[in-house]
């Protein structure tokens, strides 16, 4: 891929950034929270998709599906390889919270993976990662646990992290760390307890 391509997708990534919408959400309203984790083997993406009720963390659904990809690993550009699995797996599902496992606000250029996820679904998405990127904007990430939480889409940093604390165990949001072990082929009886 040549340089001049991945320029145009900055560029886009950077529009793409300014649709973005930081607002507060009414954690009251929240009755479900999806998370959404894709792991690999070769060329095949292995997505999980699970639900789980808000508060509790009851595990309502899950969904694993394997999807082949096209487009290369390029850090920073990571929404171009995942968008795909994440959505088959998602579905129709439209859950009142997603947590995803990929940056929103976070990335460089302001636009990662759950900020693109938010804005094609639509609906309040939460970025989680383990790192944090090089040049990650000051003031867009919050620490919680294990987890470097930041906004996708339609909610603000505030609200994100009060839900991520809210579903914290053993360091990390429990939904993702269900729909991460989903991902690896982990059985889902680990899930329940």
């Amino acid at each position: 891929m040549s340089e001049k391509l991945f320029e145009k997708l900055a560029e886009v990534q950077r529009k793409l950034a300014k649709r973005v919408v930081e607002r507060p959400l009414d954690l009251s309203a929240v009755k479900t929270v999806g998370a959404v984790d894709v792991s690999y083997r070769g060329e095949s993406a292995r997505a999980a998709f699970v639900l789980c009720s808000f508060p509790d963390c009851k595990l309502l659904k899950h969904r694993l599906v394997e999807v082949e990809v096209s487009f290369p690993y390029v850090p920073t550009f990571f929404f171009l390889r995942e968008t795909r699995p994440v959505l088959v797996a998602i579905g129709k599902e439209r859950p009142d919270v997603l947590l995803v496992e990929g940056h929103g606000k976070t990335h460089p250029r302001g636009y990662g993976l759950a900020s693109h996820i938010g804005l094609v679904l639509g609906i309040p998405t939460i970025g989680i990662a383990k790192r944090l990127l090089r040049d990650s904007p000051e003031g867009s990430w919050a620490r919680v646990g294990k987890a470097y939480v930041s906004v996708g889409h339609l909610i603000d940093l505030t609200s994100a992290v009060e839900i991520v604390r809210k579903l914290n165990a053993g360091g990390y949001p429990k939904p993702i760390t269900i729909a991460d072990r989903l991902s690896k082929g982990h059985p889902t009886t680990y899930v329940q307890s």
